[in-house]
């Protein structure tokens, strides 16, 4: 029936089937009679029906069988459903299909067709899914076992089972279970030595102790049969394939505990034999291994390196020893250096268990291989496999982390330096997991075991910091991904937040094992620094540097990457490490320590620790962090202490104390403020303990204030200090100095402007103040505390003056900057001062105070007071404090007087800065303003308290004598001071009788010198000058201070000159024609200076000789002799003056042997005269020869004569052309012969010519003071042939016509002075010009305003302080 329904089949097969394919795929006998069902619809058109017919067929050659089983088999690969639904058509033919393939599996030797065979019946097997199949399939091959006489024929059974429970991991419990006496034919299999048999059996028992149950099942028979067979066969496996199945089964035994278990006990009794010297009879797994790790295979090795890590996995503990005592880490440590990523990462697994155990280390393998494992991890970061990366770090940190401290791991320098190299490659991955794990194993290299070969590499450690904080801070700013709008990415975000903290908190681990390792070197002289590092090279590997470069990357990158973090979340873990490293920062760089506790605490960290300890410590929980804040509190409140900025360092037993309440309350401390400030205010009876809780909770908020950390409310905490302090008064308790201070800074700062304290609560600290030894004590450098102790008379008549010492102490920033201001200058003022201004404005009796200070403190304290009282007074011209202050003045000198006796000066070295302040009190008044009482008392006792400085007499009279020096002469600025000084000293003694306790000598010749013939340019110098010789002509030359003494010893004095003793005639024409000289130069204080002086002189010449006397002066020309022009021979007696200073009226020359050559000579010069109209020349009628042949003896030589003409006074120019003709002849010398007289001396004629040339000044010159005055001399004395009455009246008519509200008061005052002289002298005796010279004096009254300003009294000129109406006046 088969064979019709075959030929059916081949009938109805299609027209395009060729013949020869016909005859492959069918069986022409049969197919005829086959059923068109059982043909493949689809290429290749195989009949079933023909397969199972052909197959069994002896008589059909192997070749095509293959040939058909192959086609089978792609028809099944390509068409699997459509083979499947033919095959499972009937089952009969589906298991008779099976059994034939099978029978043919049985029967062949070749190879191929076994595999091919195999392949087929397992893939059918599998597609059909038929519990009937694999039945029958099963059934066949445990026929085939038990018929078999050897086992040589097992192999294909065998590897078919293997295979088959491969593909359906269910049989393996089926075959356990049902057919258990397939367990003895695998055993006779493995104890077969056939190798291919074994590897079959190897193979087979893989797969079915892959099963749990199985393997349970399969315990007993393993461990009674299988284990010693299995671990010999792998022991003498030869064949790569034994050895490969070996190791895979034994991979599957090493999942279980159990038979890991048997497997290591029987290696050790194994190795026990061994070293007994027995033979053994078990065989040890360690061993095996060794011997596959040594082998060139590196697939045999990649495979006992994970059955190494397989057993290790169970219990490093118990496993690891066997695997070490065989030296299976040396070769472990070898393949480090393969070029296979597998065998590396299996080895790096292999080592970090092996690295549980102690012994790893004690046997030095670690010491022998970290070059290994650096080199290892130095080539894989070369490559892009992050998983060698990882394992390879992991590896690394766990050598470092468990490496024992007594063993050095790295032996060289070198070494080290690679590793360090190596780990900041790794840190900088763009790899998150590969950086976070070289950053855990960098914090395990920052040991100081890893560091001790010297020299340590400070360089390489800093660049391995830098690296691994720099990805930190990359990954911490890298913006969190979010998903778009509408979708919950709450969790995404907490994720990342997450992971960034964990990265943050191994970051900070590392940061913290450097710090540690600084810490541990600074007791390690060798590792201070490099050795062997140039003298002249720049220090960078030192301790020094590394320890100052982690307080500056920990300021720069750790904490704003913590803080961005805190935003986010808040890690106890990670505050924990962080504030460790705060802390361990005090101790690295000892010398920084107060300036970094500075910073932190301005940047809120006492706020920022407080509040940690509140949320996460206030509870038995997180005792860690909880120690680690307390700790970090104490050392940066103990060096904010320590090291004050506004206040004085406390002594070092208030220092002790507050370090005892600081170290034993601030772990007690975990409330949050609101509690705090409750606890503080608490006025039930505080314990001691408790009190001291209130200390500290006050410090910290005390410290917090100082540097702007002010996380209370000020009104919450001024309440809560006030009731403190007056717990404290009602238990009779005396708070700690520092305690007290803080107390006061609080109340000082929180106070509001508009409230004021309870009087008892004043009265209390008054009360807590008074029992200290001096305020400084407890002061805080604020001005709101300056502005507290002033503000309550209680505390400002107590301690005002002391505290306003102390801020004066403090403040220096301020009082330099007001120092450098110019006088005329008002920026806006700091704002300590601007506090101190409203508070002395709102209460100027406290300048009293200030006054005090300038007398009592030290000169720094006390110029910083006068800068800002002087700054004061010159700002708040609206308060009146003059009679305030100036009383005081007059009580503080008073006491100098009284006290100090005949040297009060001494007293005070501060005395300068108050004459200084006293100045500038009298120059606020009106500048015309006469000195009051007052006033006058003040110069008085001024005066008195400087002439008793006998030092500053002795000083005054060797500065003044070094205005005549050559060199080393001071500055004009110094001896200008001089001068106006002593003119001053003069003056008040001379006025006020006042002791003389040292007399000041000055040579009178010099000063007479200086002035006729001046070196000195300056005319301030010369002013001064002037100013002293005024004086002292003022008062006769009387002195009792001041003694004129000559430079030398001179002749006695002629009679003439008796009269004017000290001055000689001489002297005083030269002090006239001086006088004169510095009037032409027309500079405005030197001008007044010397019309002051001209008239002291004019009335010193008046009081001695009144009468009228007369003075001739002859002019000689220069003679020329042999050709050669020299001076005439004068008698000795007689002066010597320049050309340019003779003012008088007859002019002689001789007329030598050439005299035609000397009259031509002459000429010009009296040309010039004779053209302008001002003299007259006659010549001598008769010339006689003078030449030395014809000369009679002592005959006399006519000469021409030159006759004044008392020319009419003009503005032409003729003065200053004589003038310049002058001053040009320095060769022609007078002859004078003198009868003084004040008259005589104003009445020169050569005063006509200064008149003149200070007159050619341009329009109205007449009306300047110092030429009015000068004027007014020429009236007073009468010298109408200097100033004539019809000059007057043109100076009269000058003067009405000028606008005199245009002129200053000194103008107006000496053009009253002219006017009045003119008037009481008669000089005008037209009645019109009488009246109008009447009604213009009227015009002129002492009480008529001017338009004008008054002018500032007091000048700068040159440095030098001037007063204009002490110069000029």
């Amino acid at each position: 029936m088969a064979a019709r329904a075959a030929a059916a089949a081949a009938a109805a097969a299609p027209p395009g089937l060729g013949r020869d394919e016909a005859a492959v795929l069918l069986l022409d006998k049969a197919h005829y009679r086959h059923d068109p069902r059982w043909l493949l619809p689809v290429s290749p058109r195989l009949c079933l029906a023909c397969a199972l017919e052909l197959l069994p067929e002896p008589g059909v050659s192997l070749v095509r069988k293959k040939h058909v089983v192959s086609c089978f088999r792609d028809a099944l690969v390509r068409h699997t459903s459509l083979v499947t639904q033919l095959v499972a058509q009937d089952q009969r033919v589906c298991i008779h299909f099976i059994q034939i393939l099978f029978g043919l599996l049985r029967n062949v030797e070749d190879g191929s067709a076994i595999d091919l065979c195999i392949e087929v019946l397992i893939q059918l097997t599998t597609q059909l899914k038929l519990e009937q199949t694999v039945h029958c399939l099963l059934n066949e091959c445990h026929k085939e076992l038990c018929s078999m006489p050897s086992m040589r024929g097992s192999l294909v059974t065998f590897t078919l089972l293997g295979k088959l429970v491969d593909a359906i991991p269910a049989l393996a419990d089926k075959l356990v279970v049902e057919h258990g006496r397939l367990m003895e034919h695998l055993l006779r299999g493995l104890a077969y030595p056939s190798e291919g048999v074994q590897a079959a059996a190897c193979y087979l028992y893989g797969k079915l102790y892959s099963s749990p149950v199985a393997a349970e099942v399969l315990s007993g028979h393993f461990r009674e049969k299988l284990c010693p067979l299995f671990l010999s066969t792998l022991d003498v496996a030869q064949t790569k394939e034994l050895q490969i199945n070996c190791l895979g089964l034994l991979r599957q035994l090493l999942k279980y505990d159990l038979f890991v278990s048997v497997i290591m006990n029987k290696s050790a009794l194994a190795e026990s034999a061994e070293s007994d010297g027995r033979l053994p009879g078990e065989t040890s797994l360690p061993l095996v291994l060794k011997k596959l790790l040594l082998s060139r295979d590196e697939t045999l090795q990649v495979a006992s390196t994970h059955c190494i890590t397989a057993v290790l996995v169970h219990s490093p503990v118990k496993y690891a020893l066997a695997f070490i005592h065989a030296d299976i880490p040396e070769f472990l440590f070898e393949h480090l250096s393969s070029s296979s990523e597998v065998l590396v990462w299996s080895s790096c697994s292999c080592l970090i268990l092996l690295a549980e155990e102690p012994l790893f280390f004690s046997k030095c393998h670690t010491v022998y291989g970290i070059e290994a494992v650096v080199r290892s991890l130095q080539g894989s970061l070369k490559t892009n496999n992050t998983e060698l990366h990882k394992q390879g770090l992991l590896l690394l940190a766990e050598i470092l982390t468990r490496q024992p401290e007594e063993i050095r791991l790295f032996a060289s320098s070198a070494v080290c330096r690679s590793a360090a190299r190596a780990l900041r490659e790794a840190v900088s991955s763009p790899v998150l997991e590969v950086a976070a794990e070289a950053v855990k194993a960098t914090s395990a290299f920052l040991r100081k075991d890893h560091q001790s070969a010297l020299p340590v590499q400070y360089r390489e450690l800093r660049a391995l910091l830098e690296a691994m904080l720099g990805r930190c801070v990359e990954f911490s700013q890298a913006p969190l991904n979010r998903r778009p709008l509408g979708h919950a990415s709450n969790r995404d975000s907490e994720k990342a937040i997450f992971q960034r903290g964990r990265f943050l908190l191994s970051t900070l681990e590392g940061f913290r094992n450097a710090c540690r390792l600084a810490v541990e070197f600074q007791s390690e002289p060798l590792a201070q620094e490099n050795p062997f590092t140039a003298p002249s090279a720049e220090k960078e590997d030192t301790l020094e540097a590394f320890s100052e470069f982690l307080l500056s990357v920990c300021d720069s990158l750790c904490i704003p990457m913590v803080m961005r973090h805190l935003e986010q979340a808040t890690q106890p873990a990670l505050m924990e490490v962080f504030l460790s490293v705060l802390h361990s920062l005090f101790i690295i760089v000892p010398h920084m320590k107060e300036k970094f506790s500075k910073k932190l605490a301005a940047s809120s960290f006492i706020q920022l620790t407080l509040e940690l300890k509140a949320v996460f410590c206030s509870g038995p929980s997180y005792s860690a962090l909880n120690q680690v804040c307390s700790s970090f509190l104490y050392y940066m409140c103990l060096n904010l202490l320590s090291a004050p900025e506004k206040t004085g360092p406390p002594s070092q037993e208030e220092l002790s104390a507050v370090s005892e309440i600081l170290q034993h309350r601030l772990p007690q401390i975990s409330s949050r403020n609101l509690e705090s400030l409750a606890f503080l205010s608490d006025r039930q009876y505080v314990e001691g303990a408790a009190r001291q809780r209130q200390y500290c909770i006050l410090l910290l908020f005390y410290l917090a204030y100082i540097y702007e950390d002010r996380f209370v409310s000020k009104a919450e905490l001024s309440v809560a200090v006030q009731s403190f302090l007056l717990s404290l008064q009602d238990q009779g308790e005396c708070p700690p100095l520092i305690v007290l201070k803080a107390s006061i800074y609080l109340l000082a700062i929180c106070q509001d402007q508009d409230s004021a304290l309870d009087e008892v609560v004043v009265s209390a600290i008054r009360k807590f103040l008074e029992g200290i030894v001096d305020l400084h004590l407890v002061y805080t450098h604020h001005p709101l505390l300056l502005r507290f102790f002033l503000l309550y008379p209680e505390l400002m008549s107590r301690f005002g003056q002391r505290v306003l010492e102390l801020w004066f102490s403090w403040e220096d920033s301020s009082c330099e900057e007001l120092d450098d201001i110019p006088s005329a200058g008002h920026p806006a003022l700091p704002a300590s001062l601007a506090a101190l201004f409203q508070t002395l404005r709102s209460s100027p009796s406290i300048l009293l105070i200030l006054l005090d200070l300038i007398y009592s403190s030290p000169v720094d304290t006390a110029r910083k007071v006068l800068i800002v009282l002087r700054t004061f007074l010159r700002r708040n011209e609206d308060v009146q404090v003059g009679g305030l202050i100036r009383g005081h003045f007059l009580l503080i000198l008073q006491h100098l007087l009284v006290e100090h006796g005949a040297s009060p000066s001494g007293a005070s070295g501060n005395l300068p800065l108050l004459l200084s302040l006293l100045s500038l009190v009298q120059l606020r008044s009106k500048a015309e303003q006469e000195l009051d009482s007052m006033a006058m008392k003040l110069l008085h006792q001024a005066a008195a308290v400087l002439l008793s400085s006998t030092a500053l007499i002795v000083l005054l009279e060797r500065l003044l004598a070094l205005t005549w020096a050559e060199t080393d002469s001071p500055t004009t600025m110094l001896l200008c001071s001089a001068w106006l000084l002593t003119a001053s000293f003069c003056a008040q003694q001379h006025q006020g009788s006042l002791q003389v306790h040292q007399t000041l000598s000055v040579e009178l010749d010099q000063v007479m010198k200086a002035l006729s013939f001046p070196k000195k340019t300056a005319a301030l110098l010369s002013a001064a000058i002037l100013r002293f010789l005024r004086t002292a002509l003022q008062q006769s030359f009387s002195s009792s201070l001041v003694a004129l003494v000559p430079s030398e010893a001179r002749p006695p004095a002629a009679p003439e000159d008796a009269v004017l003793a000290p001055l000689g005639t001489s002297q005083v024409l030269s002090l006239v024609v001086g006088l004169q000289n510095l009037l032409v130069k027309k500079d405005p204080l030197l001008s007044q200076a010397c019309v002051g002086c001209l008239e002291s002189l004019l009335d010193y010449l008046h009081a001695r000789s009144p009468d009228v006397g007369r003075v001739e002066t002859l002019l000689f020309l220069p003679c020329c002799h042999g050709g050669d022009w020299r001076e005439p021979a004068l008698p000795p007696s007689r002066p010597r003056l320049p050309a340019r200073y003779v003012t008088h009226t007859h002019f002689v020359y001789d007329v030598p042997s050439q005299g035609h050559n000397a009259l031509n000579v002459a000429e010009p010069f009296l040309s010039a005269f004779y053209s302008h109209g001002i003299y007259s020349l006659s010549r001598p009628a008769d010339r006689v020869d003078r030449s030395p042949g014809n000369k009679p003896p002592g005959s006399a030589c006519p000469v021409p004569r030159l006759q004044l003409n008392s020319p009419f006074l003009s503005q032409q120019g003729g003065p200053s052309l004589l003038g310049s003709w002058v001053s040009g002849k320095a060769a022609l010398r007078p002859r004078v012969t003198v009868f003084p007289a004040a008259l005589h001396v104003a009445s020169q004629p050569w005063n006509r010519f200064l008149l003149f040339t200070l007159l050619d000044a341009g329009e109205n010159s007449f009306l300047r003071p110092e030429v009015l005055r000068l004027m007014t001399l020429f009236v007073q004395y009468r010298s109408s042939s200097v100033l004539s009455r019809e000059e007057v009246g043109h100076v009269l008519q000058g003067a009405a016509v000028a606008d005199l509200s245009t002129l200053s008061n000194a103008t107006l005052q000496a053009l009253r002075g002219f006017f009045l002289q003119v008037q009481s002298t008669g000089l005008l005796t037209d009645d019109n010009t009488a009246k109008t010279l009447q009604a213009f004096l009227e015009g002129l009254s002492p009480g008529a305003p001017s338009a004008q300003l008054p002018p500032q009294d007091m000048l700068c000129l040159g440095g030098v302080a001037v007063s204009l109406s002490h110069i000029s006046d």
